[in-house]
């Protein structure tokens, strides 16, 4: 059993894409040789592996566009001066407050604001991780004055992405809960219902809030100096003023067409569900109200694609990478190969069960993705087990959230190394996806256990 788990394609093309990743290759090119390593593997031949690979290149390009799109919207945002504003006020406010005690209560104020942003982004202004190009970078020079371990702010900003929409059922969490993880469970022959997601998903996002508060005040608390922290040549502070807008510049009619141009996405996010038409309406509120002028427009794209753009390229990647991973076949079989090699030992299976999910969202990078992939297998062999309706929905639910965190090509990990790499100095793997995976997929594989174990 375990050499036949060793050789397993998706164990395998996943590990070598972390490996990959670790050696510090670039994350596009780890995942173009782990799913050629992994189709050969399953006995794939070239043509086959990359006619599955492109295929599923296809399926990122949306994403990846919208998110060029999102760029360029945020250079707008960040001409008009709103975010100048909003961090000069900060510096002001810290400026007066000198002492230690008044300077400790300020960096967790901070903390606390953009843990209530990354959380809000997913339920009561839907906007996913728009706000973090908008909001983060003009930031950096604030947090390097303040010290702050910008491996912290990368954990704040994921869970924000990640726990609500795992147990609360409002924005993407009514997506993810009732759309795709009960739906996914009662098409699979196990009859449960939407007010059960939120029970069964309490022990886990509790596993999360745990990993939160270990990286705020424990591993991270420390002051970092990112004056030694090599960059790209740029410091924090001139890093930000790119995302500024000329002082001069800065009036009411620019505020004011920041806050229509704001108000204006976020309702074509809502209404339209099209980020692309989004990001459009709020770019021509910026042109028609003289704040960029229609030549600009050339240069915001530009830079928008070089804020966004490379998330959008490792999503397409990421994408063609779980299309070789489908065409393998060997998803089931591995769960498959976890559950007949324990005698129906119930808390075994139930880790594996979890173990399986961390490995194939680490190698998709989408928890959305990963619960139709599992459902069908895991429903019947939880019944099987004997395991309440209740644990079933939580091992699912916990199953398809692990990986989603301290996965390299998960946007709940790329998108904060988007801000925070403004300056050159966060690494996306060693700042980012590390740290978030220690500090949620443990905490959550533990709390995912006890709930499929209790509930």
């Amino acid at each position: 059993m375990l050499l036949e788990l060793i050789k397993n394609p998706v164990l395998v093309s996943v590990a070598v894409m972390l490996i990959l990743s670790a050696l510090r290759l670039n994350v596009v090119f780890s995942l173009v040789i782990s799913a050629t390593v992994g189709g050969f593997c399953a006995g794939m031949g070239g043509e086959a592996i990359m006619k599955a690979f492109t295929s599923g290149l296809k399926e990122g390009a949306v994403v990846a566009f919208s998110y060029a799109m999102l760029g360029a919207f945020s250079i707008a945002i960040s001409r008009s001066g709103i975010t100048e504003v909003l961090v000069k006020m900060l510096f002001r406010k810290l400026n007066k407050e000198v002492t230690p005690k008044n300077i400790l209560v300020f960096k967790y104020l901070l903390l606390a604001i953009l843990t209530l942003a990354a959380i809000s982004s997913q339920n009561v202004i839907p906007v996913h991780i728009a706000f973090i190009p908008v909001l983060i970078p003009p930031m950096l020079a604030l947090f390097d004055k303040l010290k702050l371990d910008r491996r912290m702010v990368a954990c704040i900003l994921t869970f924000g992405l990640i726990t609500p929409y795992m147990f609360m059922p409002f924005g993407f969490g009514q997506i993810y809960l009732n759309e795709i993880l009960i739906k996914g469970i009662c098409s699979n022959g196990l009859q449960v219902t939407p007010d059960m997601a939120p029970k069964a998903m309490l022990i886990p996002a509790l596993g999360m809030v745990a990993g939160l508060l270990t990286a705020v005040f424990f591993s991270y608390r420390k002051e970092r100096d990112y004056s030694t922290v090599s960059g790209n040549g740029e410091s924090s502070a001139a890093a930000s003023q790119e995302f500024k807008a000329d002082e001069k510049k800065i009036n009411a009619l620019s505020i004011g067409a920041a806050v229509v141009a704001i108000a204006v996405a976020l309702a074509g996010q809502i209404w339209l569900n099209s980020l692309v038409i989004a990001a459009l309406g709020g770019v021509l509120v910026f042109v028609i109200a003289g704040v960029i002028s229609l030549r600009d427009t050339q240069d915001v794209f530009t830079k928008g694609v070089y804020l966004m753009g490379g998330i959008g390229i490792v999503m397409i990647a990421a994408n063609g990478f779980a299309g070789v991973l489908k065409a393998t076949g060997t998803i089931g079989s591995l769960v498959q190969l976890l559950s007949s090699g324990f005698g129906g030992h119930k808390g075994i299976s139930i880790f594996f069960m979890l173990f399986v999910g961390l490995v194939i969202t680490m190698g998709i990078g989408s928890s959305f993705s990963t619960v139709p992939l599992i459902a069908a297998i895991y429903v019947p062999l939880c019944i099987k087990l004997g395991i309440s309706p209740l644990a079933t929905v939580a091992i699912v639910g916990v199953a398809g959230a692990l990986g989603d965190a301290g996965s390299p090509v998960s946007e709940s990990v790329l998108a904060p190394t988007a801000g925070l790499n403004a300056d050159g100095k966060h690494d996306h793997i060693y700042d980012s996806t590390i740290p978030t995976f220690l500090h949620y997929n443990l905490p959550l594989l533990a709390a995912g256990w006890i709930a499929g174990m209790v509930l």
